[in-house]
């Protein structure tokens, strides 16, 4: 009833599959799959509470830093005003306790959220690697969350469910926005029950992605940056690696930062994030960029999963032909999550012979129809799997 919209006919139906697991007696063991924007963080929050209701703790492990504080800041205000039983309490009860837990979280803050864990007046802890590490222990640790599942191993997943100092084996639910073809996930999630998402919520806009196939094309591109930004909106550019490289002939972030400030995009206000950064600078760049001190964001893949600034329309990714389909459709997710149309440009060098893998995208925004796509191209699906395919 707090929501401030109506859950989709296909969060009900999975927020009810997750119900009838918690009340069987065995441990749930369930993956979650539902395309970019499909709402699986408003599921994941139900099964923690579900947890937080039954007297336990539950846990979401998130793979970067960035994702884990968003889902923080997402999380807190979702549950603002929310009560937990404390008999122990002269009202009855007390508020409900989120915290972070990531490397970036030290010193008194830390021994207190850890105190907390272990003493069980944290309810839900939302966090990254740094969940699993030795000094972390839970009371009673009742459900696990896994977001981005394939971007750890078995091994991680199960040093958080073997945390809870109670014994008992908690409930996992697993969650990937990297669609799986169903062939695949018969065969590689075969002891997992299967949840898909299969319905974008109400608002979602629709994403119009166009290839710029060479530097003539490029012009435009640069072009409809511009004038999103003049219209109030912001944008992404995404390039392949950090720094350049005499092997590769890509963009890299850095040169790619300085030339746009200087030549295509001069004058906007520009952020640079890359995995090099230290914590404090990446969550400084990205609080500027949600809070609209920034126009243009240019990033590595950092952003590619569950960054979530509705006032971003424009996605440009560079040298577009060097990623892999699942990481294309990832990263094409960043925009259309507000009001407003989105544009996703996928810019190539010049080439005259096509591209299955670009023009696939172009094609449908469909998560579910690019995996199938993926697996026809047998070339094109190993070649995935190098760049972030699930």
């Amino acid at each position: 009833e707090a929501l401030p919209y109506s859950l989709t006919g296909a969060q009900r139906r999975t927020i009810a599959e997750i119900a009838a697991d918690l009340a069987a007696p065995h441990p749930m063991h369930r993956l979650l799959q539902g395309d970019v924007g499909a709402g699986k963080t408003v599921v994941a929050v139900a099964t923690m509470l579900a947890g937080v209701q039954g007297g336990r703790q539950a846990a979401l492990m998130a793979p970067t830093e960035v994702l884990a504080e968003q889902h923080a800041v997402g999380v807190r205000s979702l549950l603002a005003g929310v009560s937990v039983p404390d008999p122990g309490n002269l009202f009855g009860d007390r508020p409900l306790r989120v915290e972070l837990l990531t490397n970036r979280v030290t010193g008194a803050d830390r021994k207190d959220v850890l105190a907390g864990l272990a003493g069980g007046t944290v309810d839900i802890v939302i966090g990254t690697h740094a969940l699993i590490q030795d000094a972390v222990d839970f009371d009673d640790l009742g459900v696990v969350v896994v977001d981005e599942q394939h971007r750890f191993g078995v091994e991680q997943r199960a040093a958080l469910r073997s945390k809870s100092a109670s014994g008992a084996v908690p409930d996992m639910l697993v969650m990937t926005a990297t669609p799986i073809p169903r062939t695949a996930a018969m065969t590689v999630y075969g002891d997992l029950d299967v949840s898909v998402l299969d319905e974008l919520p109400p608002g979602r806009t629709p994403i119009t992605t166009m290839w710029a196939n060479g530097p003539l094309l490029e012009t435009g591109v640069w072009a409809d940056v511009r004038e999103q930004v003049a219209a109030g909106r912001q944008a992404y550019v995404v390039c392949p690696l950090i720094g350049e490289s005499e092997k590769l002939e890509v963009a890299s972030a850095e040169e790619t930062f300085e030339r746009l400030a200087a030549d295509e995009l001069a004058g906007l206000r520009l952020g640079l994030l890359h995995g090099r950064l230290t914590p404090s600078e990446k969550e400084a760049t990205m609080d500027a960029f949600r809070q609209g001190d920034l126009d243009v964001l240019v990033a590595t893949t950092v952003i590619e999963v569950g960054v979530d600034v509705p006032n971003a329309t424009a996605m440009v990714i560079l040298d577009a032909d060097r990623f892999g389909i699942a990481q294309l459709h990832q990263l094409r997710g960043r925009v259309g999550r507000g009001a407003h149309a989105s544009t996703c440009w996928l810019v190539t060098q010049e080439q005259h012979e096509g591209n299955a893998r670009v023009e696939a995208l172009v094609a449908t925004t469909d998560g579910f129809e690019l995996a199938e796509v993926c697996l026809l191209y047998t070339s094109d699906a190993a070649d995935d799997r190098s760049k972030g395919w699930g």
